[in-house]
């Protein structure tokens, strides 16, 4: 399932009639393509965030929603855990992990569902 957010609100993205086509989302969905039946049990969606400027996937875990950045120029994919209400210091996130660009999307599916799995965060 693909969610797009755009000015705080969250739509749902219809396969192929409203489903944005460039880059990134192109890649979000290869990478999906590639995740085990565990991550896609744990709820992975690819989401199109304008507000927070980002294109992702998403998993909802035991523990709170997780999100694969994709990086829209040269940066690194960042797994970035979503708090959902902001900690002491006001942060409403904490990046976990970061890698380069230089895994193909096979690579990156297999990189995000082992992080996942060995830090407990599947359920």
């Amino acid at each position: 399932m693909e969610i797009q957010i755009t000015e705080g609100v969250v739509r749902r993205v219809h396969g192929g009639q409203n489903a944005p086509m460039n880059g990134l989302a192109i890649q979000a969905r290869t990478i999906a393509n590639f995740l085990p039946l565990s991550c896609v049990r744990a709820g992975a969606n690819i989401v199109h965030n304008s507000d927070a400027n980002y294109t992702g996937i998403r998993f909802d875990t035991k523990v709170g929603p997780v999100v694969l950045e994709m990086p829209s120029d040269e940066g690194p994919y960042r797994l970035v855990h979503e708090l959902i209400e902001p900690d002491e210091r006001g942060r409403t996130e904490v990046e976990m992990r970061r890698f380069p660009q230089i895994y193909k999307p096979r690579g990156v599916a297999h990189i995000t569902a082992e992080f996942l799995r060995t830090r407990g965060f599947q359920k």
